[in-house]
């Protein structure tokens, strides 16, 4: 008998199994036994292409086309989980949201509307490709789409709706697409998580309002939350997850709006910024 079978003569049932049946799920010692068991990675040559939504699609036509054609160019080479962001117009729902009185988990609603049909802009672009649009209901057919075209769209934002954690200051959502992504990168065990945005990657400060900004071409996560910059080119509580991942133990920032930066990131290249863990 395997030391997984080995049944404890106690409960009949393996350790792990005991501590389930006797113990608080919030129990230190049962949290420390799930997390010494190894994670199965599900998706591990998959890669999750975040496309910003402020910072790509709201760009039009220049910005998402040749990104279209360079997502095309891959498809016989990597396998892409592609997510949406929300971009202006959630910012936009957000504004009148708080101006209303409307709490975390309604403001969540709106923004998940943009991602939704961002994705649904991506959709209808990579259409005569093949790639479909999934909802959150739709991921266990991930592989059969994987298997078929090496590529789905997903909105970015995380299912929580209603159920948004509540924020530490303000009551914007705070986990929004970039965090959403990252989850779905994590969960399946993902072989790389990658953010398309507008800008080479993290800098000390907005480089777009800051001329003396400085890039950042690699950092730790704890590092950078010891920094406390003013402007993240991520959501924090992506860098947060970093530190507790168990797969997805870096992200990669890179320009979409440079021909070429999306599949050099996909060959493993070095270009933008990488956080690790």
């Amino acid at each position: 008998m395997s030391r997984g079978d080995r049944r404890d003569t106690q409960w009949g049932t393996t350790p792990l199994e005991a501590l389930l049946t006797s113990h608080s799920l919030t129990n230190r010692r049962l949290q420390r036994a799930t997390a010494a068991l190894p994670d199965y990675a599900i998706l591990p040559q998959a890669t999750v292409l975040k496309i910003g939504g402020q910072s790509i699609i709201d760009r039009g036509r220049a910005a998402v086309f040749p990104i279209i054609e360079e997502i095309v160019a891959n498809l016989p080479h990597h396998q892409m989980l592609i997510g949406t962001g929300a971009g202006t117009r959630a910012r936009h729902l957000y504004s009148i949201g708080v101006e209303l009185g409307l709490p975390t988990g309604v403001l969540t609603v709106l923004g998940t509307a943009v991602a939704v049909q961002n994705a649904n802009i991506l959709g209808y672009l990579l259409a005569k490709h093949g790639i479909p649009v999934i909802g959150i209901l739709q991921f266990t057919q991930l592989p059969l789409y994987l298997a078929e075209r090496n590529a789905v769209i997903f909105p970015g934002m995380p299912p929580y709706t209603m159920w948004e954690h509540a924020p530490a200051e303000g009551i914007l959502p705070p986990h929004r697409t970039d965090a959403g992504c990252y989850l779905v990168s994590e969960t399946y065990g993902c072989r790389r998580m990658i953010y398309v945005k507008d800008e080479d990657g993290l800098y000390t400060a907005n480089p777009k309002a800051d001329a003396n900004a400085t890039f950042i071409p690699e950092i730790s996560a704890a590092e950078l939350l010891e920094r406390k910059l003013p402007d993240l080119v991520v959501e924090p509580p992506v860098v947060e997850f970093l530190q507790r991942a168990r797969h997805m133990t870096q992200i990669q920032i890179i320009n979409g709006l440079k021909p070429g930066n999306i599949t050099r990131a996909l060959n493993g290249e070095h270009v933008g910024t990488i956080i690790h863990a």
